[in-house]
């Protein structure tokens, strides 16, 4: 474990985020922006024919998808510290420097590397389920925590 983190959180009564917290957060977030996307495509998609035609277009548009992805939850994690699922669970996400939103370069970074997790079989979330602090590999890499808001 990180005694120096065990210090961080006891000294400011911070509390890590549960998991399913954080899984709640995930799916709030999936659903919006998987709806946002679907609005975005819905004269591609209702000109469809087939369900093989729905596949090959959001699969045409996966990488705007990603590109949505990061915008979203560099903007909300920097302005706000949180995602609208995450204020929906009341949590956010604080930067370990400064205990504060974290700045655009650390939000970014969390951004793209969470889409990283997401392609590689969530197995950056997965880490997070064994770590002691519930960190997945996007918190690592932004030096980022999140907490019971």
């Amino acid at each position: 474990m990180d005694e120096q983190l065990d210090t961080l959180l006891e000294r400011e009564r911070l509390e890590p985020a549960s998991l399913r917290q954080r899984a709640a957060a995930f799916g709030i977030d999936e659903i919006l922006l998987s709806v946002l996307m679907f609005v975005i495509l819905w004269d591609a998609i209702s000109a469809a024919e087939t369900v093989e035609q729905m596949i090959a277009l959001t699969n045409s548009f996966l990488l705007e998808f990603m590109a949505i992805k990061i915008v979203y939850h560099t903007f909300f994690t920097m302005q706000y510290g949180a995602s609208l699922g995450k204020i929906v669970m009341k949590i956010r996400v604080i930067e370990l420097s400064t205990l504060s939103n974290p700045g655009f370069l650390s939000a970014f970074n969390r951004s793209v590397f969470r889409v990283v997790s997401e392609v590689l079989f969530y197995l950056g979330f997965i880490w997070a389920m064994l770590d002691p602090y519930r960190r997945s590999w996007h918190d690592r890499t932004a030096r980022t925590l999140v907490i019971n808001a």
